[in-house]
């Protein structure tokens, strides 16, 4: 297995095994190693500098936060400390810089990504993406009660006693791929994108369907193209909401391109000499932490 992607390989023990321990929650709290990510609105709590990373908040210095945060889960163990997340997304703008005043600022991930340790990166995705979902389910989808956080943060259960369902995180798995043929590599850009940027083409699994079938379906949805050969790359979390991303390289069985306008603005094939000077010719890869630019980089190093 090659090296792993941005947001993934953190080394974190999650410690699984002590979620449902009564009063364990209060233990990790009161531990001295205990320390705490803060989220604020899909930011994390970075403090910033030629190399940024997360800020680690010890629980005395923060009691104040913990007492009004509205979710609050434990992450798990990585060397001497214990990780908590909190989600303070109740404050306003102003409330949240003046409590991170002398700590850090509130910094959206993938603007410093790139730049934080293997480890660090991994702990905000994961605290970004578990808050996340805690926002977005406090209501149960069976009944529509609301639910409450348990085992430690990592399921929702339903308050209404005939229903008592249990909610878990959700992840959205994707597949992203980039298709070649030969010495060329097909890259398409959607209109949101910064101007040049061009990327793989990716889309979310549908039900009843493998990813396999779902890189042939995406790819010929977006530019016609039908795909003979589809082979696992890798596989990167990605929290922007809630997916992960699953990544192939995939083998072109035609060539010629009907672009779908309504899911792209362009598309075309890219060759290897063409795409290692992108820049000169006013266009971009995507961004350095993504599965996308390490597919398009692990191909480049193939030719």
């Amino acid at each position: 297995m090659g090296p792993m992607n941005f947001y993934a390989g953190g080394g974190l023990d999650r410690l699984a095994h002590l979620r449902t321990e009564d009063g364990w929650v209060e233990r990790v709290l009161g531990e001295e190693r205990a320390r705490v990510v803060a989220v604020w609105q899909t930011r994390n709590l970075v403090v910033a500098g030629d190399r940024p990373e997360p800020a680690l908040l010890p629980v005395e210095a923060i009691r104040p936060w913990l007492d009004e945060a509205r979710t609050l889960a434990v992450l798990g163990e990585s060397g001497r400390s214990l990780h908590l997340a909190i989600d303070v997304s109740h404050w306003s703008e102003e409330e949240a810089h003046r409590r991170a005043a002398g700590i850090g600022e509130w910094t959206d991930l993938r603007r410093v990504g790139p730049l934080l340790g293997r480890e660090d990166g991994s702990l905000l995705a994961y605290a970004r993406g578990l808050m996340w979902w805690h926002a977005r389910h406090r209501f149960c989808g069976v009944c529509g009660s609301p639910t409450d956080s348990a085992e430690a943060g990592h399921v929702r259960r339903c308050t209404d006693e005939s229903c008592k369902a249990s909610h878990f995180p959700r992840t959205d798995p994707a597949v992203i791929m980039l298709v070649h043929d030969g010495d060329r590599a097909l890259l398409g850009r959607q209109k949101v994108w910064p101007p040049g940027m061009y990327s793989t083409l990716a889309g979310f699994v549908e039900p009843g369907e493998s990813l396999e079938e779902t890189v042939a379906r995406e790819v010929f949805e977006e530019s016609g193209i039908r795909v003979a050969e589809v082979r696992y790359h890798s596989s990167q979390p990605w929290p922007f909401p809630a997916s992960l991303m699953i990544g192939f390289h995939a083998t072109a069985a035609t060539r010629s391109i009907r672009l779908n306008q309504s899911e792209l603005e362009d598309c075309g094939w890219f060759s290897r000499v063409e795409l290692r000077d992108f820049g000169q010719q006013g266009k971009a890869l995507p961004r350095a932490d993504s599965i996308a630019r390490r597919l398009i980089e692990d191909w480049l190093a193939q030719g």
